[in-house]
């Protein structure tokens, strides 16, 4: 023992102390001491060969593999004296690990599979301190892992040329023994064999190609026995999968008749032969033959017809059978295939080619269903509210068209609102000088009626009808069906319309109406101008000369412009009255003179201010951010645009509606058009600048007058002309063609 401690450790000096060191600590410069075997620390190979890089990552996921056996000794057995298991050898480069793992053999009794873990293996004693390295291995060589000996025999490619290049030189292979004892027991199984194959019915690939690919068809079964008199009708599946059938019964409501789940449960259908049905047992997978017969005294002799000479074939519906129109037989019912789903219908047209799927009726046609009657209106309530009561057992209240009024409500300077004004259409000189402005709710189709005030009349103004629908005049007041009421279609310049009795005559409408109607011409047509010069066409196209001639008297000065009133009588005059006011007032306004003016900067921006100023309005720093804010590429905007922020012109105008800038909508569109540049691109800050009346006051002129354009604050005076004069020539090339 204590030439062993000797031996692993010596004496060695630390910071001028004595102690024992280990053996495995150099000398100076790392040199070994004489005597001394010192183990490599990291590799087998000496510093410097090959790459730099460690090991773990040169040799990632790099094996050797080799082929090897064992015997193993059986004792407690007659059969077998020893035992071969074959097992592979992998050696892991990273870090010199081994594993040893078993290949799995059916029927074989072993635990087989892993057998040694994988890990660093030592070498058997006496260098058990020492490890396996890739120099122990080679083929046709014995290996000792944990006192068992395993015999290497062989290796694949990739180890041979590892080894190779490594150095090292490789024995021939070595042969694989058999085990015995699995060398008997498989010739007892090959004498187990059939000496002939069994028959092989192989439906794996009908099942993997049709999985769920079931054809449908209704059909009918006429049933002697039923006591109703119509037909039972059933769904038959046909799945291509097995080519089995089921058939479901579909049971009416209060037919007597049981629900069961199946009519026929899945399987392969015979046809019925003519015969009758086959005897259990007659049908047969196998057909037996008797050989001998009766000569051994009843002993016979049996063998396997290999022919079928005598078995007896089935016929089963298959997918070729079923059709439109066809008859099968299941079990003696004869059942009529009426009809097919559209994957039915698919199947068999890219398979045979069948287009006609015509189905066969096989019942009447349901009775329709009784028209609905409603008892006439009491007059209690509103109709819709009445209405609501021949509904149900539990009245409900008559429900909105909300998303009418939330698409027509008001909604910023859309008010959804068309005001007309009108006159009571009587013969009595006191009320022929009544003004009434009539408003319709689009939201709603709710009407209300107020009266102009005017003074020295002796007529109170305000309120004259109450917001709400109201009747066409003529109607039956106590019917069933739902009454009419005015729709905004009914309202238009030169309708005479009848409120509760009392009669008006429409002779004006506002801007906001007359463009409304114009912009959804579809639901107005006396604003639709393709309908009114289709209309005008068809009336004057044979009469086109006096036509022209008529024009051309009204205008002597040939001015090519005549006044609307001039136009209007015009049109009346060839029409024979058969337009309206507003019919020919759209025709005008078509064909009327644009009027391009320009309007001076600072008058503009004098207006401007002062309705700022009287509405207090100083939000302009704001104002400025806001508009910062929305441009959005302002760097790069700068650098094209000459330094200078600019925005849209639809941009500018949001922000301002935003502010609620207290500016009429085209005084804004004009004070926006003049700070456009070449681009059309507004410039917001010069903009903000002109209309901050604190910092740059303009001189207000006394004499500015700026109407109010709001549409609740309308007065009901008729506003000026919106037609003042008609470019009639275009008009007459239009309707005509251009004069030569």
């Amino acid at each position: 023992g204590k030439e062993k401690f000797h031996k692993s450790q010596h004496w060695g000096y630390c910071n001028n102390v004595a102690m024992l060191v280990g053996e495995d600590k150099p000398g100076i410069g790392g040199e070994p001491l004489p005597g001394q075997n010192l183990k490599h620390k990291y590799s087998v190979f000496p510093e410097g060969m090959g790459s730099d890089a460690p090991a773990w990552v040169a040799f990632d996921k790099q094996v050797l593999s080799f082929d090897a056996y064992f015997e193993e000794e059986v004792p407690d057995k007659n059969q077998e004296l020893y035992r071969i298991r074959h097992c592979k050898i992998y050696f892991y480069l990273e870090d010199d690990t081994i594993q040893v793992i078993e290949p799995q053999v059916k029927n074989s009794g072993i635990s087989q599979g892993p057998i040694v873990r994988r890990h660093r293996i030592p070498l058997p004693p006496p260098q058990e301190d020492q490890f396996y390295n890739i120099e122990h291995f080679n083929i046709n060589i014995d290996v000792i892992l944990y006192a068992r000996k395993y015999k290497i025999i062989d290796c694949d490619q990739f180890t041979k040329n590892f080894l190779r290049k490594m150095g090292i030189r490789l024995n021939p292979p070595a042969g694989r023994p058999d085990d015995p004892y699995t060398k008997e027991r498989q010739k007892i199984l090959d004498s187990m064999n059939p000496l002939r194959p069994y028959e092989r019915f192989d439906t794996l690939k009908q099942f993997l190609e049709h999985d769920r690919h079931v054809l449908r068809f209704y059909c009918v079964w006429h049933d002697p026995e039923s006591m109703s008199d119509g037909p039972r009708e059933l769904v038959l599946h046909y799945y291509l999968s097995d080519d089995t059938i089921d058939i479901k019964e579909i049971t009416p409501a209060n037919s007597g008749r049981d629900a069961v789940p199946l009519f026929l449960r899945r399987d392969k259908l015979p046809k019925y032969a003519p015969t009758g049905l086959y005897q259990p047992g007659t049908i047969t997978s196998r057909t037996v033959l008797n050989v001998l017969g009766n000569l051994t005294g009843g002993r016979g002799r049996y063998i396997l017809d290999n022919r079928k000479t005598g078995a007896v074939h089935q016929e089963f519906y298959r997918d070729s059978d079923l059709k439109i129109g066809a008859v099968i037989n299941v079990w003696g019912r004869k059942i009529i295939l009426c009809d097919c789903d559209e994957f039915t219908k698919e199947y068999y047209r890219t398979k045979y080619g069948i287009e006609d799927f015509t189905p066969v009726p096989f019942k009447a046609p349901p009775p329709p269903n009784p028209e609905k009657t409603f008892p006439p209106y009491t007059g209690f309530g509103s109709e819709e509210d009445s209405l609501c009561s021949c509904m149900g057992l539990l009245p409900k209240p008559p429900q909105k068209d909300m998303r009418k009024f939330l698409e027509k409500d008001r909604c910023g300077m859309e008010s959804n609102i068309l005001r007309f004004l009108a006159k009571l259409v009587t013969g009595s000189p006191t009320d022929q000088d009544r003004k009434f402005i009539i408003s319709y709710f689009l939201s709603d189709d709710t009407i209300s009626v107020f009266e102009h005030k005017q003074q020295n009349t002796g007529i109170v103004g305000g309120k004259f009808l109450e917001r709400g629908r109201i009747k066409k005049p003529g109607q039956e007041l106590f019917k069933s069906e739902p009454s009419e009421y005015f729709k905004a279609q009914n309202l238009f310049i030169g309708a005479r319309v009848c409120f509760h009795g009392h009669n008006f005559v429409l002779v004006d409408a506002d801007e906001y109406t007359i463009n409304y109607m114009e912009k959804h011409a579809n639901e107005f047509s006396v604003a639709d101008f393709g309908v009114i010069f289709k209309k005008l066409k068809g009336m004057t196209e044979p009469h086109s000369r006096e036509i022209r001639q008529m024009f051309a008297a009204t205008d002597p000065e040939h001015t090519k412009v005549m006044e609307y009133d001039s136009f209007r009588n015009l049109i009346v005059s060839i029409t024979d009255g058969a337009f309206s006011e507003h019919e020919m007032m759209t025709l005008g306004r078509y064909y009327s003179v644009k009027d391009e003016y320009e309007m001076n900067l600072h008058f503009l921006l004098a207006v401007a201010q002062e309705q700022l100023k009287k509405n207090n309005f100083e939000t302009f720093g704001q104002l400025s951010a806001v508009l910062m804010y929305n441009d959005r590429e302002k760097q790069v905007a700068s650098v094209l645009l000459k330094l200078r922020g600019v925005l849209p012109h639809e941009v500018c105008r949001t922000v301002c509606k935003s502010f609620k800038l207290p500016l009429a909508d085209e005084d804004l569109h004009a004070l926006l058009t003049m700070f456009e540049d070449e681009h059309k691109q507004v410039e917001y800050k010069k903009f903000v600048d002109g209309l901050n009346w604190r910092e740059n006051q303009i001189p207000a002129f006394q004499t500015i007058k700026v109407p109010r354009k709001n549409e609740d604050d309308w007065s009901g005076q008729p506003p000026s002309l919106p037609v003042n004069r008609i470019e009639y020539l275009p008009l007459l090339d239009d309707l005509f063609g251009k004069e030569e």
